[in-house]
Parts: structure tokens; C-alpha cells; sequence
């Protein structure tokens, strides 16, 4: 009799703090590293497609490793699975910090975002076991726009690390926040999966996300959430040499200047929560591609008439990830819903295709790179038409 009620019983809800410090992991290592990506260039003495690759490849790890957390997270628990994720991160941060070439610092990194995919998607599936739909996208938003001070914040920190101690330094403080942030969530984080998937196997991952595939609703959300969010991985890839090389402004100066692009997503993310449950997520997604369209005009204007310095190249961008904070939150929670008894392998799958094409984008621009603007604008134009398009298929269809 207590076991029937034990297992009715809603599933626990953990405090903001603990969903918003898990959602920060993997952005404030992917942030805090690369004002420092320059210098790091000079200092391990490599080229710069090479350097790139500690972005590019620590975004692909980021991806794989949630196709393996989110169902692990079905079958064993969001908790357990969690902890051993921070514990790889912390491993791996400390790592990176004594790498002495950049062959050693690219296994770190990719090391490191398998540790730190852990807080991204288990967050991202707890929201979702405790919440509706339209409610999760919700809170969702809330929490991404509180999460969104740390890639505001650690770009400025990590700049002036650089300028003050080194390329090193950063990973220095990457430790010690894990590392804290594991007893506190040894602590005090519940268990919120009540619903374990005992028959989960390895060899049964691959139906799950072909089933997941299959669906066009799954598949519209992700691919108009994963392009969106190439607009703003292409234009960290292509930023800092942009501002340091060709505007010969400082690592610190890039880190302040960043401050306007996170104020835009945050923006969008608030929106996002005070309206999403009124409006429903799809009249949300439709605002934000109108506003990434106005952000891609103002930013191919301002280029085609050869109008410089860095609010030229900032100022549109806080347009498209205030897109991006009305898009990515709704087209997660609509994802998430696709089945409700997979949310964990949904939450992996959606996060692997959006890291994966970010990924991709940051390799594109890495490969087209010619000392000039142009590949980073170019590849981020693409992307925001394509999320554009994926979606209105996706509604038309449907």
C-alpha cells in the first residue's frame, strides 16, 4: 500500500540553483577557454585550424556523450549518472590545465565536454519529469536566462586570466568549480526519474533514436534549435580572431564586448518564460525566426557597405540570440515531448544534433577561414535560413 502511494507521488523538484549550475558546465568551459585561443596558438607554437580544434572537437564530444547520458539517465537514474559525469569533468579540467602540447589539451577537451554533457542534458530531462509541456519550455527559458551569466561572464574572466596568468588559468577555476559543484549535488540533488526503463540496453539505443527520427515533430524542433544555435557557435568560432587579429583589440576587450550577445539571449530567454505558457511554443518559435531575420539583414548590411569596428559586428549579433533565446527553450520542450517515456534518449539525441551542427559549423569556418569576416558571416546567414525553412516544413506538414 505505501509502495502504490511512494510511486504515485510527484517526483521531487530540485532547487533553481542546482538546474541552473548543472546547465552551466559545458558553456562555462566552452566560454571561459577561448579568449585565450590566440595566445594559445602562439604559446603551444600550432597553426590555427589546429588550435580550432579544441573548439570543434569539444563541441563533437559534447554531442556523442549525450546520446549515451540521456538513456543512461532513463535506466540508471538522472542523479547517479550526473555524478560520474562532474567527476570526468573535474578529471579532465585538471588534465588540460598541465598539457603541454596541443595534442594533449585536444584530448582533455573532448574529455572534459563528456564530463560537462552530463549537467546539459540531465538538466534539461529533469525540467521535463517535472513539468508539462508549454510549462517546461517555461521554466526552461527562466533557467537558460539565469544560466546565460556565466557565457556572459566567463569570456571577461577568461580574458583577463589570459592577459594576467595565462591560457591556463582558466582551467584552474574550471576545476574548482566542478569540483564544488559535485559535493553540492551530491548533497542535495534527488532523484526526479521515477520511471527507470529496467529493460534499457545498449543494443536497443539505436532503434530508440531512429524512432526518434522518424517523427517529424521530433526532427522539425531539432533541426530548427540545432541550426539556430550554429549562428551563434559559428560566430564564436570566428569572433576572436576577428576582434584581436583584424580589429588588434585585447583578449579582455572580446570578453566585454561579449557581454551584449549574452544580455540578447538572456532577453530572449526571459521572454521566453513569461510568454511561452500563455502563447504556446510554436507562436514563440515564429517571433524568434522574424527577429533572427532582422538580425541577419542588419548584419549583411552592415558588412556590404563596409561599416567597421566591433558594434558593427556585435550589435546585430544581440538580435540573433535574442532569437535564439525564444527559439532553443520551445523547440527543446517540444522535442522532449515527443515521448514522454524516452525523455532522457530525446534529451541526448536533441542535444547530440545540436552540438553536433554547431560543431559542424565551427569546422566549416575553420576550413573556409581566409583572414577576412566573410566565412563566419557567410556560414551564419546559411544556418539561420536553414532553421527557418526546417521549421515552416515542419509546421506545413504537420
Amino acid at each position: 500500500m505505501s509502495s502504490a502511494l511512494n510511486s504515485s507521488r510527484a517526483p521531487a523538484r530540485p532547487g533553481l540553483f542546482i538546474l541552473i549550475a548543472m546547465s552551466a558546465m559545458g558553456p562555462i568551459a566552452l566560454n571561459i577557454f577561448i579568449p585565450s585561443m590566440p595566445g594559445l596558438q602562439k604559446a603551444l607554437q600550432t597553426d590555427y585550424a589546429t588550435a580550432q580544434l579544441t573548439l570543434t572537437l569539444y563541441l563533437v564530444s559534447l554531442g556523442i556523450s549525450q546520446l549515451l547520458m540521456g538513456p543512461l539517465s532513463d535506466r540508471f537514474g538522472r542523479r547517479p549518472v550526473l555524478l560520474v559525469g562532474l567527476t570526468l569533468y573535474v578529471v579532465a579540467s585538471i588534465y588540460c590545465s598541465f598539457a603541454s602540447s596541443i595534442e594533449q589539451l585536444i584530448v582533455g577537451r573532448i574529455l572534459q565536454a563528456a564530463g560537462g554533457c552530463a549537467g546539459v542534458t540531465l538538466s534539461r530531462a529533469i525540467v521535463r519529469d517535472i513539468y508539462s509541456r508549454d510549462k517546461a519550455a517555461s521554466l526552461l527559458g527562466y533557467v537558460t536566462m539565469t544560466m546565460a551569466i556565466a557565457p556572459m561572464l566567463s569570456p571577461i574572466i577568461g580574458g583577463y586570466l589570459d592577459q594576467w596568468a595565462g591560457w591556463r588559468a582558466g582551467f584552474y577555476l574550471i576545476s574548482l568549480i566542478g569540483l564544488l559543484l559535485f559535493v553540492f549535488c551530491l548533497v542535495k540533488l534527488p532523484e526526479t526519474n521515477k520511471h527507470l526503463s529496467h529493460s534499457l540496453g545498449i543494443a536497443s539505443l539505436p532503434k530508440q533514436f531512429l524512432n526518434l527520427l522518424k517523427n517529424k515533430t521530433f526532427l522539425g524542433y531539432t533541426l530548427c534549435m540545432s541550426l539556430g544555435s550554429a549562428m551563434f557557435f559559428a560566430f564564436v568560432s570566428g569572433a576572436p580572431f576577428i576582434v584581436i587579429e583584424i580589429m588588434k583589440l585585447s583578449p579582455s576587450d572580446y570578453g566585454l564586448y561579449f557581454i551584449l550577445i549574452s544580455t540578447g539571449y538572456m532577453l530572449g530567454n526571459f521572454l521566453t518564460g513569461r510568454y511561452s505558457n500563455k502563447l504556446g511554443m510554436n507562436k514563440m518559435i515564429v517571433i524568434g525566426n522574424s527577429v533572427a531575420v532582422l538580425g541577419m539583414t542588419v548584419m549583411f548590411t552592415t558588412q556590404y557597405l563596409e561599416i567597421s569596428g566591433p558594434l558593427a559586428l556585435f550589435a546585430p549579433m544581440v538580435l540573433i540570440t535574442l532569437s535564439n533565446g525564444l527559439i532553443i527553450p520551445n523547440c527543446l520542450a517540444g522535442a522532449l515531448s515527443v515521448q514522454p517515456g524516452n525523455v532522457g534518449a530525446a534529451s541526448g539525441l536533441a542535444g547530440f544534433c545540436q552540438v553536433g551542427i554547431g560543431a559542424l559549423s565551427t569546422l566549416v569556418v575553420g576550413v573556409l577561414h581566409d583572414g577576412t569576416i566573410a566565412p563566419t558571416i557567410g556560414v551564419l546567414i546559411a544556418a539561420g535560413i536553414l532553421s527557418i525553412v526546417f521549421f515552416q516544413l515542419t509546421r506545413f506538414r504537420s
